[in-house]
């Protein structure tokens, strides 16, 4: 958040969570539009195929965040928050965007982000990540703060607290 807002981005998230899948991630099939826009060229048209060719345009797409981040007109900051509570699949969905800031639809083509996106993993080492989402990455410990630093942090957020409180 810190980040976005000193950049001046908006901020995307993508929380991670065991069991996640690219439909949460990248993008779904808007169904119910489709078969809507079917039902409404049905009666005008007769040829079958004329009506599916224009089914997988991005009229029909659910945007997810990853390409909600490749879609943005304005610069964002994306942050994967706990990467490390997917699957390896999952991981390698992330390689095309965060190598190539891209991301591949089968039936329409290829995305390239419009703006650069600052991308933030997050991971808490409850599993070791791939070696190929690694060498895509910059890598940064954080530790927990000391209890002086943490006391100066509760006291910049939440300065209506007593000092006696804080400490």
């Amino acid at each position: 958040k810190a980040l976005a807002a000193a950049g001046g981005r908006r901020l995307i998230r993508l929380q991670c969570y065991e069991g996640l899948d690219d439909n949460r991630v990248l993008y779904e099939w808007d169904y119910a539009k489709q078969l809507l826009h079917v039902q409404m060229l049905r009666d005008r048209m007769s040829d079958v195929h004329e009506i599916a060719e224009g089914l997988y345009t991005e009229e029909f797409l659910s945007v997810r965040p990853l390409l909600e981040a490749v879609l943005s007109e304005q610069p964002v900051v994306l942050l994967i928050d706990e990467v490390d509570r997917t699957e390896e699949a999952m991981e390698a969905l992330l390689l095309e965007v965060l190598a190539e800031r891209q991301i591949t639809i089968p039936e329409i083509g290829t995305f390239v982000a419009r703006t650069v996106p600052w991308v933030v993993l997050t991971s808490n080492d409850t599993r070791e990540l791939s070696a190929a989402l690694k060498r895509r990455c910059l890598h940064y410990h954080l530790d927990f703060p000391t209890p002086q630093r943490e006391r100066e942090i509760v006291g910049v957020r939440a300065p209506h607290v007593e000092p006696s409180v804080v400490a």
